[in-house]
């Protein structure tokens, strides 16, 4: 582990990117509790953790710990007053106003008041979830990319209300994770997403509108510009339901309609072909 003390950190939301965030801090040695009511998504993640445990010894990324060991440091649970000690808690649950502003307002009611509380969300407003809570300025965003476990930069979103306190702590935490934070002012849609989600959008409205297939789009994008990945792969790993929500929270916030979620993407999620978790998307994975 690369600077800061081991803490005990909470988890909410056992989703793909809650359960790559809760590896990551039990990799590099904190105790993890993550919090979900839905006993299949929690499931779901015990099994993704394993799997990916397991890839990363395969490829060498890790001479530490078993995976075993590293699972060990993880607790699942249905209950949030679990967190009610927890240093640093990480809300990672769906893209959605309502549930992230209901889940900050149960973390104020539980939590210690020197908890700092992280957002992971894509695009809302940081300040706008900090308002659910009685210290906005404990409240700090930390934008994790899937997957968590394979990138090694996090763009950090101070809120206007955020302290120098605070997002000292949430610096400190990732680096314990060996990561970078790479800090960015508060809107919808901060810096990264504010961009990737036009991109995608209109790269996903030319799909559909027959001037390219998406293995010519993405190939223009990585052989043209260098891109590592192409934006229409990108929203296949991302998970095609997971753009869905952060365009239409980004349209909701920004009221800019370029942010609507274009017809070729709606016709993918509608037949159940979400991105790479499904083995289909823009791309078919099978």
């Amino acid at each position: 582990m690369n600077g800061g003390s081991v803490m005990k950190v909470g988890v909410v939301g056992a989703g793909t990117m809650g359960a790559g965030v809760a590896e990551c801090l039990a990799q590099a040695g904190h105790g993890v509790i993550v919090v979900d009511p839905d006993p299949q998504a929690v499931d779901g993640a015990r099994s993704r953790m394993r799997d990916s445990l397991r890839l990363a010894i395969l490829l060498g990324r890790t001479g530490g710990p078993k995976p075993a060991e590293i699972a060990a440091r993880v607790r699942w649970t249905d209950s949030p007053t679990e967190l009610r000690d927890a240093a640093f808690v990480i809300e990672c649950v769906p893209e959605r106003i309502d549930l992230k502003e209901k889940v900050f307002a149960e973390l104020d009611r539980v939590c210690g008041p020197e908890t700092i509380l992280a957002t992971c969300t894509s695009g809302i407003p940081v300040d706008r979830l900090a308002a659910s809570v009685t210290h906005p300025e404990q409240v700090v965003g930390l934008h994790f990319m899937n997957p968590a476990p394979l990138k090694d930069t996090v763009e950090v979103v101070r809120g206007p209300r955020t302290s120098a306190q605070t997002l000292d702590r949430a610096l400190t935490l990732l680096a314990s994770l060996d990561k970078t934070g790479i800090v960015v002012g508060d809107g919808p849609g901060f810096l990264l997403n504010r961009v990737l989600m036009l991109c995608i959008a209109e790269a996903a409205a030319a799909l559909g509108d027959g001037i390219a297939d998406a293995a010519t789009t993405d190939a223009l994008f990585e052989g043209c510009l260098g891109h590592p990945m192409g934006p229409l792969r990108t929203a296949d790993l991302i998970g095609l339901d997971n753009v869905h929500d952060t365009m239409t929270a980004l349209r909701e916030l920004t009221g800019d309609d370029h942010y609507r979620p274009p017809e070729s993407l709606e016709a993918l999620i509608d037949a159940g072909h979400l991105g790479r978790k499904t083995g289909r998307g823009f791309h078919d994975y099978r």
